[in-house]
């Protein structure tokens, strides 16, 4: 087994922490924030995530993992260093690497025998290259240093199961040592592993998530067609999916992709490119797609009613995917805004994000308009005028469609997410909204009487 520094606690680093300890290495992760810490040395995780804290506290009780501020100590005996750090997104789309910079700069002036620094960040193709010489410029102690890739494929909500039980593993390496070291770390975890050169292991995490994200945005805009041609967009996906050529997954419309990859990743894709002087229409055009859907559904309903304002208004689920409590890019942030400056008086339910809302949108008035939290979402559509639908939550799917009927004033909702079927609500009396299909139309009053009137005279 292998002594591993993990640099940078976040969805990243913690995961692949405490999974190489769950496969028996000695751990320490890294963290600038000394609160941080302390909550993880107490078992506590400070991201949601499904399954993590309970791996933090069983490898902490077996003295596999552990979490420092002093990243000299932490670095210094270090057999592999691995970075997690965030590369958020600039003002023109390319990766800021700064806080890749300051660890490598870290590391350079702490080890003190040879090791193999491991970026798992995403990073711009040829970063690594930057970050080897980099290390190299400020090194201190007379050791080899080489600097390998290794991209993370999880996702946000499923994170610790997709690297404990991940398709692949990529790494990228420019000598047999490095390439012999990152096999034997990942050897307990009995997974597929393909070996790259540095640059082909940065371009595959790009690609991939490129290709994911064009797919999602693909479907949307087939959704939008198909509500102006007459067809369902579930059937169309669904008579797709038997083709192994496309497969079943990321077929599913919606009001675009969001969280801390796919945005990131096809804006920073896009700037390489126009740095290399080269165009990706099809990345372009998958970012276009996706910034107009995100506030589809608010579109819809703008035609549909003359004013929020004054108006009670239910909002499902806030974060930008359900198993997670990440705001990051999630449609919540944009309609929000929206609603609210034309006076909307906003109930909002979250299982798990509330909080983190809380923070961008406090609770009272805000703008022209007013927002509540609520701690369930029956609470959320008691005697609501329209009912939005963001996050496909558990507990948001369990609410049948009888119940919109039931609670609302006006049984008046725009699902996003495509959680009910169109029959269904329309059978209960829901004028329903949803991507890619048919209305579901409610009976007006008119209509009723009318119905009433015409069955008398029968």
């Amino acid at each position: 087994m292998f002594k591993v520094a993990v640099a940078g606690t976040g969805y990243v680093g913690l995961v692949a922490g405490a999974t190489f300890a769950e496969k028996g290495h000695n751990v320490t992760c890294v963290d600038i924030d000394e609160s941080k810490v302390e909550l993880m040395k107490s078992g506590i995780s400070p991201i949601y995530e499904d399954g993590l804290q309970e791996l933090m506290q069983k490898n902490c009780a077996a003295g596999r993992i552990d979490y420092t501020t002093d990243y000299a100590s932490a670095y210094k005996n270090a057999d592999a260093i691995f970075i997690g750090v965030g590369t958020p997104e600039q003002p023109d789309g390319s990766a800021n690497l700064s806080y890749i910079a300051t660890v490598a700069r870290q590391i350079a002036e702490s080890v003190e025998k040879d090791c193999l620094v491991v970026v798992k960040s995403t990073v711009p193709v040829g970063t690594n290259d930057k970050v080897e010489q980099f290390i190299e410029d400020f090194l201190v102690n007379d050791v080899k240093v080489e600097v390998a890739s290794n991209p993370e494929f999880l996702a946000q909500g499923s994170a610790v199961k997709d690297t404990l039980e991940a398709e692949r593993i990529i790494i990228g390496t420019e000598s047999e040592w490095a390439e012999e070291l990152l096999m034997n770390i990942y050897e307990p975890f009995k997974l597929p592993i393909v070996s790259v050169s540095r640059r082909s292991a940065e371009m595959i995490k790009y690609a991939s998530n490129d290709f994911l994200a064009l797919k999602i945005s693909y479907m949307n805009d087939i959704a939008n067609l198909c509500e102006l041609a007459g067809a369902d967009v579930q059937d169309v996906a669904r008579g797709m999916s038997f083709d192994a050529r496309i497969g079943d997954k990321f077929l599913n419309a919606g009001i675009g992709y969001g969280g801390s990859c796919f945005p990131k990743d096809t804006k920073a894709l896009e700037f390489l490119a126009k740095q290399k002087g080269y165009e990706l229409k099809t990345v372009k055009a998958a970012i276009d797609v996706n910034n107009s859907q995100k506030t589809m559904l608010y579109k819809k309903a703008s035609k549909r009613l003359i004013t929020f304002s004054g108006l009670k208004v239910a909002v499902l689920g806030l974060t930008f995917k359900p198993g997670t409590d990440d705001l990051r890019e999630a449609a919540s942030l944009e309609n929000v805004p929206l609603l609210l400056e034309k006076g909307a008086d906003i109930f909002a339910y979250d299982p798990v994000g509330a909080e983190n809302f809380k923070r961008v949108f406090p609770e009272g008035k805000s703008g022209n308009g007013h927002i509540t939290y609520v701690s369930n979402p029956e609470q959320a559509l008691d005697n609501a005028n329209v009912c939005f639908i963001f996050t496909e939550w558990g507990e948001v799917k369990a609410l049948i469609p009888q119940q919109y009927q039931e609670l609302m004033r006006t049984p008046l909702v725009y699902d996003g997410r495509n959680i009910y079927a169109v029959e269904a609500m329309e059978e209960a009396g829901v004028e329903y909204h949803s991507i890619g299909r048919r209305p579901a139309e409610r009976e007006s009053k008119k209509e009723s009487k009318q119905r009433e009137l015409q069955s008398i005279k029968s």
